[in-house]
């Protein structure tokens, strides 16, 4: 195999390979070839671009939309590749609620076979309904399936295939596919999954790459893994262990944490968002001797692409989406007597993790109906999750419990039981004297924080984790440390407490249908379904300070997106004043987000301010009107597509300001404006941001309001 290493030493040719992916292989060099790779991950059975749980058209993510993207790739370069990492067969109703069930006609395999994806790499959720019903979806697709760490008994690979040579204008790509090891963690209960060696990703990457030797000109690795190690000491489940061990490899995608990344330092390493709201793309000269002379990386971003409607008259898709949608809105399961939780207090900051809510109530009260369980646990999903008055279909169910989980029972004691809630208290940050509110552990999600019903209890925040609970009682009386109860919970948390040794009983019960088909049984039973709520916990050892009119005045700046919400760190007293300084210097609103840029006034130009345009597409970023500006011998700006360069310094004081009248290309095509140029860096009116973006910008003493809704 050859050793790729020649763009190491062509530094100076980068200028060209920021080109390269405006670059049709028609247009290269002579003896060149130029590919372009195409990569998505998690995009969790979102084939249509559509939302279940809204019954709503989206606007910016779906295959669909990524097929009519691939298809305008293909045309300006028929050297393209596409590579799907995984999490591909769950996420939606469609998916988990219709085809999990009979998987006959099964609309992902018919998807990937219309866009003719190249390779799959399995995602840890294509285990999720058990190993026959994975099989019995991948004998669907003509796609290779990659599974090169996830072997049978007799050490076969469970897909028959943990590599695939693809060759585009007379190059060879070698496209290697590796999973997370720590499914058994997650799903080791499932059909099929204890039967299976999950083995090192970095190991079963250098074995595939010696077994193909000098068959590839190009080593390509997708991954369901992020870069750093998720719970392994060895690196086993860290796609960075991959490029430590294996230096063979020129291009490495990664998956599973559903965050944009993209790194191209060494090789070209990038990964994406979940629900194909964008793809992440690879663009690689070779030189006649099929040696990598430039490599880069970006995502893009879907928002604004046009469905291909091809795709979605595919039959089975097609077929699959009117049973989904008919699924849903032709069946009213019931009706909520009133919405089901508070309205936060603090823009963004949940009621339902910060006090006992109906919406938790209802799952905890028919888990324990049918489990017969002395106490069950419950988390709260997403954070916006509830219940509004009015008629209830199968997509509200699906807004309140996302995932396709089963129930477990098991015993436990009284002491394992502390150690869980324990556990889950620990997704709290500790409350500081000062602090005007409770905030969350940026390192335990909100899907890892557990609400437990059958129990009373207290969360004294002022302690640190692992001794914040206190007062449980059961049934009127204290807990004892040996008393035996019986719990249940989720499969996927079951699977997790026993691997975290917080519990070692074994499965005694499990559920024939999953939580959501309970809730919908509960409501046919239960219609009008009212909000109730025991308040059976409490959060003690805070004094938020709520009569204290600083606080009020902060929390209005947050609600009005003058200041960032403080999900992970509490806003505190203490720092009043620069809390306030901070909203007051905040001169651009998005959409209702506010935010400071650097901005500037030329006495040339009268009082029109400018903002630096960088620093516009940082506060940009996540909006409708995302847009990345970079330099291609002139200003480029890709609008649709993520600005993941680092955030620029504040200029310094007495700057030169000059006027410049320049020619910016949007989407490629050339736009002129009129800007201000700074320390290197342009600056632009709210005239020139409508010219270049299309969206509704006003500027009105300094401060510059833009809508994108």
């Amino acid at each position: 195999m050859k050793k790729q290493y020649l763009r190491r030493a062509l530094a100076s040719a980068m200028a060209v390979a920021m080109l390269a992916g405006l670059v049709p292989a028609a247009l290269a060099a002579e003896g060149e070839t130029h590919l372009t790779i195409i990569g998505t991950s998690d995009t969790h059975g979102n084939i249509w671009g559509y939302s279940y749980e809204d019954m709503k058209e989206s606007s910016k993510d779906g295959l669909a939309r990524v097929s009519t993207y691939v298809n305008q790739v293909r045309a300006e370069n028929p050297n393209t590749i596409l590579v799907d990492a995984g999490d591909t067969i769950q996420g939606t109703i469609m998916t988990d609620d219709l085809y999990s069930k009979d998987t006959a006609g099964h609309p992902v395999p018919a998807a990937l076979n219309y866009m003719k994806y190249d390779a799959w790499t399995l995602g840890n959720h294509e285990f999720n309904f058990g190993v026959d019903k994975l099989k019995s979806i991948l004998e669907q697709t003509d796609v290779p399936v990659l599974s090169a760490n996830i072997k049978n008994a007799d050490g076969s690979y469970l897909t028959g295939a943990g590599y695939t040579i693809v060759e585009r204008g007379g190059v060879k790509v070698a496209i290697i596919g590796v999973t997370t090891p720590n499914i058994p963690r997650w799903d080791g209960t499932k059909q099929g999954v204890s039967d299976l060696t999950f083995e090192p990703m970095a190991d079963s990457v250098a074995e595939c790459i010696q077994e193909i030797g000098d068959k590839a000109d190009v080593i390509m690795v997708s991954t369901h893994a992020g870069l750093e190690a998720e719970y392994s000491t060895d690196g086993s489940d860290a796609a960075q262990t991959i490029l430590d061990k294996c230096p063979e490899v020129d291009v490495l995608q990664l998956g599973h944490t559903h965050t944009t990344y993209i790194n191209n330092e060494k090789i070209p390493v990038g990964e994406v968002k979940s629900n194909a709201g964008e793809v992440v793309r690879y663009d690689l000269t070779l030189n006649a001797d099929k040696e990598i002379t430039t490599a880069t990386v970006e995502t893009v971003s879907m928002e604004g692409v046009e469905p291909d409607q091809g795709l979605r008259d595919v039959p089975a898709i097609k077929a699959a989406q009117e049973k989904t949608v008919s699924f849903i809105q032709d069946n009213v399961l019931g009706h909520a007597a009133a919405d089901f939780q508070p309205t936060n207090e603090i823009k963004g900051l949940p009621e339902g993790r910060l006090q006992d809510t109906a919406v938790i109530d209802l799952i905890g009260t028919v888990q324990l109906e049918n489990s017969g369980a002395d106490v069950t646990a419950v988390a709260l999903f997403k954070d916006t999750s509830n219940l509004k008055k009015g008629d209830l279909n199968y997509g509200n169910m699906f807004d309140i419990y996302k995932f396709p989980n089963v129930l477990y029972t098991v015993k436990v004691t009284g002491a394992e039981m502390k150690a869980y809630m324990e556990w889950a208290a620990a997704c709290w940050n500790q409350w500081q004297e000062g602090d005007i509110n409770i905030s969350f552990n940026p390192d335990k999600p909100g899907y890892l924080h557990d609400h437990f019903i059958g129990l009373n209890y207290e969360v004294n925040l002022s302690k640190p984790a692992g001794e914040r609970i206190e007062n449980v009682t059961f049934q009127g009386k204290p807990l004892a440390d040996d008393q035996v109860l019986t719990l249940c919970v989720n499969d996927y948390r079951y699977t997790g407490l026993k691997n975290e040794g917080i519990i070692s009983g074994e499965k005694e019960w499990e559920s024939p249908n999953s939580v959501r088909d309970m809730l919908v049984a509960y409501l046919a039973e239960h219609d009008p379904l009212q909000p109730t709520v025991d308040n059976n916990w409490k959060i003690t050892g805070v004094d938020l300070s709520k009569d204290d009119p600083r606080r009020q005045e902060i929390i209005n700046l947050i609600n009005e997106g003058k200041l960032d919400t403080p999900y992970n760190k509490s806003y505190n007293l203490a720092d009043y004043d620069a809390l306030i300084a901070e909203a007051q210097s905040r001169n651009v609103i998005v959409d209702g987000n506010a935010f400071q840029v650097d901005s500037a006034v030329s006495s040339g130009l009268g009082d029109m301010v400018f903002y630096r345009l960088r620093d516009l597409a940082v506060a940009f970023n996540g909006t409708p009107a995302m847009f990345n500006v970079e330099w291609n011998g002139q200003v480029a700006i890709t609008k649709g597509s993520e600005y993941t360069a680092a955030s620029l310094a504040p200029r310094p004081e007495g700057s030169a300001i000059d006027y410049a009248n320049i020619t910016i290309q949007v989407d490629g095509v050339d736009v002129e404006t009129s800007t201000l140029l700074i320390g290197g860096n342009y600056y632009v009116s709210a005239d020139g941001l409508n010219a270049l973006l299309g969206v509704s910008a006003v500027e009105a003493d300094g401060v510059l309001t833009v809508t994108t809704k």
